[in-house]
């Protein structure tokens, strides 16, 4: 039925990135979702001359846009609106520095926020890898709802291009071809997602974290050696659910243990949600046409009033340092914007909102070989999750819970788990500051 509609459409790259304006706004699919052919495509229309300039908003670069658009040469037609930056948007901003220039403009923000942002900006253009089409004509972008669908649908040209190899994904997660205003084939590896093998401090710091997680448990799990710990040491528990931004393989591994059921929840009961996934190809393959799996859009799965609908929602993610009063930075290195907010307290809030929630910020104590605590007198900032919201922080130490606690016990918890060689000097911190 849909057949005719989809040839019309059909183009080679060259000729689809031509609906991409010369001037404008443009906002490609996230991670997984980045477009190789189409991206490859535009690069050459920039080297030709014919892009002046191209404001560009995304999150989570790739390969993809880091060997094609996102290159310094092109900082002056290409001016890239991260909303989460990289190791790609921070070696641009480092050349930038060097040249006393200004090649990236960081888009600060809660990832929940991220498609109404768009949306008030105005996309003329946005482009995004697709699973084929089904026989509804529906395009699904199994790996990526994120802000990649709502996008993608309020852009004035929507470019696809369609892979075998990506995942058809239940929920929210697809597009109609009467929507797409061209389409381009290319079949290309996935964006596989680095393997870290575990530390003994994740299994240290794991184990903390597992005694506060109850059979029934609705889980949000972040991405890093602590979080894949976690997961492996949850695999005897009962009737967990799963309601998380990040979908990833060690999640996918405690799903195939049979401890998650979602058969408790309140919300989407029986299926695994998510915003966006990255794995292995084994990972995509279980993806694929699993009715379990459930895409929707970031500005649903990370709404902090939905997350709280679920019961005994536990949100485990990281930081990078945080105050003795409880503030907390997880996206700045030394006054430098490292990563990014990203959905950390769209699920510290919405975990407190959920009866019997529990939100957890896990790290190791120290960074840089431990030279450095990341428990400190007073975060340099930006304030990722501000004092009021924090409940639970983790290092190999122990736990702090900060519910209910004035100032001056905020800081003794804190500096208990602290690595002990700064101790002494944290609560000589906490006196200068009029904490203790």
């Amino acid at each position: 039925m849909y057949e005719t509609e989809y040839k019309s459409k059909l183009m080679a790259p060259a000729d689809a990135v031509e609906l991409v304006p010369s001037r404008g706004t443009l906002s490609m699919g996230m991670a997984v979702s980045e477009p190789p052919a189409l991206l490859t495509a535009l690069e050459s229309r920039v080297k030709a001359g014919k892009i002046k300039e191209l404001r560009v908003y995304y999150s989570h670069s790739v390969a993809a846009a880091a060997f094609t658009i996102l290159k310094y040469e092109y900082m002056d037609v290409i001016k890239p609106h991260p909303f989460f930056p990289t190791i790609v948007e921070r070696r641009l901003f480092e050349l930038g520095q060097q040249d006393n220039r200004r090649v990236v403009f960081y888009m600060p923000g809660n990832f929940s926020a991220m498609p109404r942002t768009l949306r008030e900006i105005g996309i003329d253009a946005f482009i995004m890898m697709v699973a084929p089409m089904d026989k509804g004509g529906f395009f699904s972008c199994g790996t990526n709802s994120d802000y990649t669908i709502p996008t993608a649908r309020i852009a004035k040209k929507l470019i696809v291009e369609v892979n075998p190899r990506m995942p058809r994904a239940f929920g929210d997660s697809s597009v109609h071809v009467s929507e797409v205003a061209a389409i381009v084939e290319n079949e290309s590896p996935l964006f596989s997602l680095p393997h870290r093998p575990l530390t003994p401090l994740d299994k240290l710091i794991s184990k903390h974290i597992v005694e506060m997680v109850p059979d029934r448990a609705c889980l949000q799990v972040g991405i890093g050696g602590v979080p894949n710990a976690v997961c492996a040491a949850l695999h005897d528990h009962k009737d967990l659910g799963i309601h998380t931004e990040l979908m990833m393989p060690s999640l996918v591994a405690l799903i195939q243990s049979g401890a998650v059921t979602n058969r408790h929840k309140n919300l989407n009961r029986y299926k695994n949600v998510y915003t966006l996934a990255a794995g292995d190809e084994p990972f995509y393959e279980f993806l694929n046409d699993n009715s379990s799996m459930e895409a929707r859009a970031v500005d649903y799965v990370n709404d902090p009033s939905v997350i709280g609908q679920n019961d005994l929602v536990v949100s485990i993610s990281a930081f990078l340092e945080v105050g003795l009063d409880g503030e907390v930075n997880s996206e700045a290195i030394m006054g430098k914007q490292y990563s990014a907010p990203g959905g950390q307290l769209d699920f510290v809030r919405g975990a407190q909102l959920s009866k019997g929630g529990k939100s957890i910020l896990a790290a190791y104590s120290t960074a840089s070989d431990g030279a450095i605590s990341r428990i400190v007198p007073k975060v340099e900032g930006p304030t990722t999750d501000p004092r009021t919201d924090t409940q639970y922080v983790v290092t190999e130490y122990g736990v702090a819970c900060l519910t209910g606690k004035s100032t001056a016990q905020r800081a003794e918890a804190l500096i208990e788990i602290a690595h002990p060689k700064f101790r002494e000097e944290l609560r000589f911190g906490a006196r200068q500051l009029g904490y203790l």
